[in-house]
């Protein structure tokens, strides 16, 4: 990831792929483009680009459980403590954000593609 501003820094707990499935605790950070984790074994980056949603909310006994969906349809479960605003709701509004600076982005692409594509002599009166 490109250095960009840090929206939150914190714990996560992320549920393992392993046949336990067992919650891992994860240092996070979560940016403009994406969440960076951290463990002893070192940096994975899960960026916008490549997801598709946040699913799956659910609050029990304090904690808050959710699953990021990936484009390739890979789920990653994720639990968090409830308090303040949760992690879950920081990283849906990232999200939306990061896909509407990228439509945007498209969208004026798309209109000087089309500009510049329109010369004068091509205008008929």
């Amino acid at each position: 990831m490109s250095l960009t501003k840090v929206m939150k820094d914190g714990y996560l707990e992320k549920r393992s792929n392993g046949l336990l499935q067992l919650w891992k605790k994860k240092r996070c950070v979560l940016t403009e483009d994406g969440i960076r984790l951290y463990d002893c074994k070192g940096e994975k980056e899960l960026r916008f680009e490549r997801m598709g949603t946040l699913d799956c909310v659910e609050y029990t006994r304090g904690l808050v459980y959710f699953t990021i969906v990936m484009n390739d349809g890979k789920e990653i479960d994720f639990r968090c403590q409830q308090e303040g605003t949760a992690w879950n709701a920081e990283i849906a509004l990232a999200l939306v954000r990061f896909k509407n600076r990228v439509a945007v982005q498209t969208g004026r692409n798309r209109h000087m593609s089309h500009l510049g594509s329109c010369g004068e002599g091509d205008v008929e009166l």
